[in-house]
């Protein structure tokens, strides 16, 4: 109860709980609304706090069965707080503008994405050198702008199995892809926006840079801790392995040396034995005999 206590005063020191205007509202965030002041509507952080608790143990779900989570925040104040932290996770991540298309023809997207790392090669290998100063610039101009809007989906090899999006009333081309394709969608949702356009909408100020951030790195939290149980769980797994392997070679190793063993006793019993039980009755050839 104490964290709860903890994290809403955070979530309201962050400013989270400023909703819109009141004639800019959507009747559907009404069981998020806690009261109105001034005309500006006020987000329940008790109801914040718990679809915040519940989309971070989804997200941290996903990223310790090792799928991708897509990062989007194309607005102004988002960018740079949405960046730092898909980085940290090593996450996709859209900051710039989102191209139609990104995840429904996410094989033609691919196809650009290869393009930007193949004039990547030609610049660093030095390949570009046999071309014009004019097309080497050309090329360059060619490979910043892809980059600005391909740079963070460049290891996305396949399409992501969850969004966290930033304002979906401003993301709506992704959300509406993302829902097209059966992706989970966790999204920032203001007063002015349909909650039950996401799968886990989080309620909360999605304009303030200091609402977005909390939001934000609390999810990058979860995800960092489902990643660390994830790499763990290998590691336990690889030191189980060799263990297994070393049991059996230890196992295999006691058994040779008890072959061998038994060989060289069993034929250390064998041939005195024989040879004297047959020799004595037919002509007393004992060793002392002679």
């Amino acid at each position: 109860m104490e964290a709860n206590t903890s994290l809403q005063q955070q979530l309201l020191e962050a400013g989270v709980h400023f909703g819109h205007l009141r004639k800019k509202w959507n009747p559907k965030m009404l069981p998020y609304i806690f009261a109105e002041k001034k005309g500006i509507h006020i987000i329940d952080l008790n109801k914040t706090t718990e679809a915040l608790q519940e989309a971070a143990a989804a997200l941290k779900s996903i990223a310790r069965s090792g799928k991708k989570i897509m990062f989007v925040g194309t607005k102004k104040q988002a960018k740079e707080i949405v960046t730092e932290c898909a980085k940290k996770v090593n996450m996709p991540y859209v900051t710039e503008r989102w191209l139609g298309g990104m995840l429904t023809n996410f094989n033609t997207v691919r196809k650009s994405v290869k393009k930007m790392q193949s004039i990547d090669k030609m610049l660093s290998d030095g390949l570009a050198e046999s071309l014009t100063k004019k097309e080497r610039l050309t090329l360059g101009r060619d490979r910043d702008k892809m980059e600005k809007v391909l740079g963070g989906i460049a290891q996305l090899g396949r399409v992501p199995a969850a969004l966290f999006i930033v304002d979906i009333g401003h993301e709506h081309i992704a959300l509406a892809e993302a829902k097209r394709l059966g992706i989970t969608t966790f999204g920032m949702v203001d007063t002015n926006c349909d909650p039950n356009k996401v799968d886990f909408a989080i309620p909360s100020n999605d304009d303030a840079t200091k609402s977005i951030a909390i939001i934000t790195q609390y999810i990058t939290a979860a995800i960092a801790e489902g990643l660390a149980e994830r790499q763990a769980a290998k590691d336990e797994e690889a030191e189980t392995e060799v263990s297994d392997d070393e049991k059996e070679k230890r196992a295999q190793r006691l058994l040779a040396e008890a072959e061998a063993e038994s060989g060289r006793g069993a034929g250390g019993r064998r041939a005195p034995a024989g040879g004297q039980r047959r020799r004595t009755p037919s002509g007393g050839r004992r060793p002392g005999g002679r």
